[in-house]
């Protein structure tokens, strides 16, 4: 019998492979204003992160402010590349099919955005109700208040709770939080979450195993 009553997901990157995707985006958008950098950069410094802070660190790099209409021409051509090449990290749908206890998403992602997604894989009706965004309550990983507002509306404590991340930003926010993190490594090319999280793992054919 599982130790945990309750999974918290995360999505960019656990749920769906949207990651390099929307780095790349990033990457070609900031270096259009001569930031230089390339997509091992953005895995590194972006991955996990809200948008706003991504926008601060290609400021940094170009020491200019960038226009106004960065944010929206990126979520534009990131939807229409979603829509194009946007597939569920592999293993998966196998997973949210056979899990037998309640599970949710908490994201640093619009919950908009978690929607189109989730809808584009075929997952969405898995999660309807079960989206938790850190846009909603203004408070961003590496803080733990959107996997404490998961879990409390999931109807558990965290030591009830297992949260899945992919990202540096978001295991240092569950351990905040007190809740147990596997760090779904795949994409971990700088070895960030071995040590931290709970436990790491780099197939999502090992999870329903590990939990």
């Amino acid at each position: 019998m599982s130790n945990y009553k309750c999974v918290i997901f995360d999505c960019d990157g656990v749920l769906v492979d949207s990651e390099p995707i929307g780095n790349q985006i990033l990457v070609d958008m900031a270096n259009q204003l001569g930031a230089d950098i390339d997509l091992d950069f953005a895995m590194k410094h972006f991955k996990g992160s809200h948008f706003k802070e991504c926008v601060k660190i290609i400021e940094e790099l170009v020491k200019q402010s960038i226009p106004e209409s960065f944010e929206t021409e990126y979520r534009t051509k990131s939807l229409e590349e979603f829509e194009k090449h946007l597939k569920p990290i592999e293993g998966v749908t196998n997973v949210i099919e056979r899990l037998q206890m309640p599970f949710c998403v908490a994201s640093s992602g619009m919950k908009s955005k978690m929607e189109f997604n989730l809808n584009l894989v075929g997952l969405l009706p898995y999660f309807e109700g079960k989206l938790f965004s850190c846009y909603d309550i203004q408070k961003f990983k590496p803080e733990p208040d959107v996997f404490l507002w998961a879990a409390k509306t999931m109807g558990f404590q965290p030591h009830e709770c297992v949260v899945i991340e992919d990202s540096l930003l978001g295991v240092k926010g569950a351990i905040a939080g007190g809740f147990d993190v596997f760090g779904f490594t795949a994409h971990d090319y700088n070895n960030e979450l071995e040590g931290l999280a709970t436990k790491t793992f780099d197939d999502m054919d090992q999870l329903l195993k590990m939990l």
